[in-house]
């Protein structure tokens, strides 16, 4: 039962980190074309390359 004094706090601590990390990414344009991002992924592998003799 004292573990809940620990883990209730514990819990709304991280809520309240976790929302406000939301909103910091919201309020920064973090989750902004998402599109994007996946296609210059795609765009940057230069594909396989030759394994490199020792």
């Amino acid at each position: 039962m004292m573990m809940l004094w620990v883990l209730i706090p514990l819990s709304a601590v991280l809520l309240i980190i976790a929302g406000w990390a939301f909103f910091w990414a919201v309020d920064n344009d973090q989750l902004e074309n998402l599109d994007e991002a996946q296609r210059q992924a795609l765009e940057l592998d230069d594909g396989p390359q030759e394994p490199v003799d020792k």
